[in-house]
């Protein structure tokens, strides 16, 4: 969605999660979504979705731009931080993928842990490899909130550039204006069931969000993540333990649960997106996903470098 805003069409959306791709085809019927569905039984793993089998070499000569999220886990310092020991990951696999497609830019997100120390061979590595294939590769943290998304959440991002592109992009500078506070980003959507204390709790809910963590296929339902981040969220007023169906009706007492909708909000989507599937994978597609306006931010000097010309203003959250 980021990336649309930026002004990208997609080629392919390649999702091995089933209800990802039913959001994206319920949203986007135009898009090719290239991934399992949700209806359907998969018989094995391995399927088109999957990229450790996805072939990019049909696309060659036709891709300006490769992007996506490369699984967090070897990386989490909520993790054992494997690296390139831990069988999930996919850094090998997108770079085959560059490989084999040859786009103009590339683009991949992971959690602020690849940028510690520990890992500092490993991102030489990734550099050396996409210098070899003709592009300057270089890394960097970005905030969500410094582009107007109600939370914080750092995020390691990785920027390829062919190298005659290479001088034509500069990271995006983040906006001048705040981002919203978790009460004013939520106040009518707490409201929306009739509940008469939907102001008094945005008033105390005068901060922008803890990180939005949770929806891990290895670790079950959804809920706002470990307690240090429960805690954060009981801060703001918003109880942490679980996700309600719907929002607090009148006479509620009491802190709060997010929906699902309202995650979503925390992440940078608008309400107009419609996350697809029951509440634990609704929530895991927004507990996992890249801020939308982050990426659009990133689309846009991307797209800068690509056509030297104006692009369409960073999607707003």
């Amino acid at each position: 969605m980021g990336l649309e805003a930026a002004g990208f069409d997609h080629l392919a959306l390649v999702e091995v999660d089933a209800w990802a791709c039913e959001t994206l085809r319920h949203n986007r019927p135009e898009w090719n979504v290239i991934g399992p569905d949700p209806k359907v039984r998969r018989e094995a793993e391995g399927e088109p979705g999957d990229v450790r089998v996805f072939d990019a070499r049909g696309y060659r000569g036709e891709v300006d731009l490769l992007a996506g999220g490369v699984p967090c886990p070897p990386f989490s310092m909520a993790g054992k931080q494997l690296g390139s020991d831990d069988a999930r990951d996919l850094f090998p696999e997108a770079l085959r993928l560059v490989d084999e497609c040859r786009p103009r830019l590339v683009m991949l997100e992971n959690v602020r842990g690849l940028l510690s120390p520990k890992f500092d061979t490993y991102r030489a590595g990734i550099a050396r490899k996409l210098k070899r294939l003709g592009y300057t590769a270089e890394w960097k943290l970005l905030q969500a909130s410094d582009f107007r998304v109600p939370q914080l959440r750092p995020r390691a991002i990785l920027v390829a550039v062919q190298h005659e592109l290479a001088s034509g992009f500069a990271w995006p500078e983040p906006s001048e204006a705040l981002p919203p506070t978790v009460g004013a980003a939520l106040e009518g959507l707490m409201a929306e069931g009739g509940w008469n204390g939907a102001s008094e709790w945005a008033a105390l809910a005068d901060r922008i969000a803890p990180t939005l963590v949770g929806g891990s296929k290895k670790h079950g339902g959804p809920d706002l993540g470990p307690t240090r981040a429960k805690k954060a969220w009981a801060e703001l007023g918003v109880d942490g333990m679980g996700l309600a169906n719907e929002p607090p009706e009148p006479g509620f007492q009491g802190n709060p649960k997010l929906t699902v909708e309202m995650a979503a909000i925390i992440q940078g989507f608008p309400r107009d997106w419609r996350i697809q599937g029951p509440k634990t994978h609704a929530y895991r597609q927004v507990g996992n996903a890249f801020p939308p306006p982050v990426a659009a931010a990133v689309g846009a000097s991307l797209a800068t470098a690509l056509s030297g010309r104006i692009v369409p203003a960073p999607l707003a959250a």
